[in-house]
């Protein structure tokens, strides 16, 4: 059994067939999946799709890209899904260097108010991170100085050290489409240096479709199975070990089941 911990199943990549996507999961074997949520609206979409599907959990939060493009009440209306039924996580959060849309201090303002409603809540957050691995350090010390962090680094590609650091905090470690990528020899070996009880998979479908399905343009659930392929052969593991070890963190970490 596989968990897809990162999927944004309510862009509308997939209005076409949504059903269909998730019903081929599940034949793959991907048994639970979380619909991340971006803005207010997409966070609230993916709460109905978490009533909608039993197989489908939800995050709630403002993505750093599009912190600039919210409204008066977005943040208030993230506050009130935290505590909607289905509602697993909270996020996608973080930090952006590489699109200079969202001015950097509004992200950082951002960051750490869904860190502070994690806390507050004891649902994990969801850490998107490009290009400022140190700035992404800074606040996630200075929140674990205030009391414990839960979460998880979505998509990750950073170093080895900054791996062990984020676990040491007391955060999940996840891989995308990119470690499956061939010029990704650095990257699993990071993947293999993350310890099995917190390691997660994911698909960040529709985006970074793993190989060897990288040439379909909408990454999809079921494709997850691939990415733990990758992660087995580079921790000289069966696939099976870390299906099941990936969808146990999963299933501890986001309290299901």
């Amino acid at each position: 059994m596989y968990f897809d911990t990162h999927a944004h199943l309510d862009q509308d990549n997939f209005d076409a067939d949504r059903a269909e996507v998730i019903a081929s999961a599940r034949s793959a074997g991907v048994n639970n999946m979380i619909a991340i949520g971006v803005t207010g609206a997409s966070s609230a979409s993916c709460v109905k799709l978490a009533s909608q599907f039993p197989e489908v959990h939800a995050a709630v939060g403002i993505q750093p890209n599009y912190v600039h493009e919210t409204n008066d009440g977005d943040w208030d209306r993230i506050v009130q899904l935290s505590s909607a039924p289905g509602v697993v996580a909270i996020g996608e959060t973080g930090l952006d260097r590489y699109w200079d849309d969202a001015p950097f201090d509004l992200q950082q303002d951002y960051f750490d108010r869904h860190i502070r409603l994690s806390q507050q809540t004891g649902l994990p957050f969801i850490v998107h991170m490009r290009e400022c691995e140190q700035d992404i350090l800074v606040m996630l010390r200075e929140a674990a100085a205030r009391g414990p962090v839960s979460g998880v680094m979505h998509s990750f590609t950073g170093p080895a050290e900054m791996a062990a650091e984020c676990i040491s905090l007391g955060l999940h470690v996840s891989f995308a489409g990119m470690v499956t990528y061939k010029k990704s020899d650095e990257l699993r070996a990071v993947s293999a240096t993350v310890p099995l009880d917190r390691l997660l998979i994911e698909t960040d479908a529709p985006y970074l479709s793993p190989e060897p399905v990288r040439k379909i343009r909408r990454n999809v659930p079921a494709h997850v199975v691939h990415t733990c392929a990758c992660l087995a052969q580079a921790r000289g593991a069966d696939v099976s070990e870390v299906a099941k070890a990936t969808t146990t963190n999963a299933k501890r970490l986001f309290r299901i089941g």
